[in-house]
């Protein structure tokens, strides 16, 4: 009797919402009743009850339905843009090697706009003067990276000489957003003054475009000439930019999908589990304010689980294993050829990253969507259109999944 004064209310009140519970999941997976997250339970008779006198209650809980839709894959139209690599392109490419693979000379005067300067930035005023508790930074640039009337100051100089300069003038908007992240600033410091002081002058002596060039760029491949040399790098830079044709296409895909899908949401219910049901309470503004991209990620998931069971799509222990080593290989930049027999490494290599957890989910995440678009690709109708670098860059930059 004791007991049960003590505890029976709780006991008799938690065994009541355990079946509760019980039997409303029961009855949501009997019936088939395809819901959003965790039924939210509504105004109950808690207060009501008594271990004393038990009596029949009415429990009620709103849930979320999923919309019915229908994806209509093969109406899709997608552009699969084709770039033309151009001689100037390959030659750029042929110089950064060259740089790359070139040795550092330190001469005493900078004589060209290929000359590296180490430069420490110091913050002054309008006539040099240093500012008392200002910034101040050590840096290393090009002088071909200061603007045209700029420049001219650098050539002649040496190290231990000055040169003062107001960054908004002295660089172009490229350069300027690294150097002012660089320096810690923001656009608005735009108009400071630096004072650099010269610390070193040096200069890449570039490699020429002989074997030893070749090699070290293409270990793998025997290239002998510098038109074969020329036709590897063309290639090259051929595949980079079908991979990011293919992707745009596959973004192509995404937004067709999501524009061109109709879902009826209910978004009384939703906006009442994203601020009361997931881990962190939100309040009505912030749940208001977030539950655009929450529905786009909601409708999202709903096409790509049903796409996904439609195409059969599986990611199996050995993509997994793949993907690693494909990882591996592509961080070694193609060198891993030149250590010869590394069959047995990359087998090492993948085994230990399949222990970590976090590499499995991402990579599963990445194959599966990689799976998905690759089949739905196939259904889609993609006519092919040339264009330039520049052009395809500017659509390369409008938003993407």
């Amino acid at each position: 009797g004791l007991i049960k004064k003590m505890y029976g209310q709780s006991v008799f009140t938690d065994e009541i919402l355990k079946t509760v519970e019980k039997e409303m999941n029961q009855y949501i997976a009997t019936e088939k009743i395809e819901i959003f997250a965790q039924p939210l339970p509504m105004d109950t008779q808690l207060a009501n009850m008594d271990v004393n006198a038990p009596a029949d209650y009415n429990f009620a809980f709103e849930i979320g339905l999923k919309p019915k839709f229908e994806l209509k894959v093969k109406d899709i139209k997608a552009t699969r843009y084709k770039v033309e690599v151009t001689a100037e392109m390959i030659q750029a490419e042929v110089e950064r090697l060259q740089t790359r693979n070139g040795n550092m000379t330190e001469p005493e005067v900078a004589e060209t706009e290929e000359n590296v300067l180490n430069v420490t930035f110091t913050e002054s005023d309008k006539a040099g003067n240093a500012i008392e508790g200002g910034i101040k930074k050590d840096n290393s640039l090009l002088i071909k990276y200061f603007t045209d009337k700029v420049r001219k100051q650098f050539i002649g100089k040496k190290k231990d000489d000055t040169v003062l300069i107001q960054l908004s003038k002295a660089f172009d908007d490229k350069e300027l957003d690294v150097i002012i992240a660089d320096l810690g600033l923001t656009k608005e410091d735009a108009d400071k003054y630096f004072t650099l002081l010269i610390t070193k002058v040096g200069l890449v002596e570039k490699a020429a475009l002989a074997e030893p060039l070749f090699l070290a760029t293409y270990p793998n491949q025997a290239i002998a000439t510098e038109a074969e040399f020329r036709e590897a790098i063309k290639k090259d830079i051929e595949g980079y930019f079908d991979q990011q044709a293919k992707n745009q296409v596959h973004d192509q895909i995404y937004h067709a999908l999501i524009d061109n899908t109709k879902m009826d949401f209910p978004v009384d219910f939703l906006k009442r589990w994203l601020k009361n049901g997931g881990e962190k309470r939100r309040t009505d503004e912030e749940a208001e304010k977030e539950y655009p991209v929450f529905q786009d990620q909601l409708k999202w998931t709903l096409i790509s689980t049903q796409l996904m069971t439609d195409h059969k799509i599986e990611v199996v222990a050995e993509d997994l294993k793949n993907f690693a080593k494909q990882q591996l290989m592509s961080y070694m930049g193609g060198q891993l050829g030149a250590l010869g027999d590394n069959d047995q490494w990359l087998e090492d290599y993948a085994a230990r990253m399949m222990q970590d957890r976090k590499f499995v989910e991402d990579s599963y995440q990445r194959i599966s969507t990689d799976k998905l678009f690759n089949a739905i690709e196939a259904d889609v109708t993609a006519k092919e259109e040339k264009i330039s670098a520049e052009k395809f860059a500017e659509k390369l930059n409008h938003h993407h999944h």
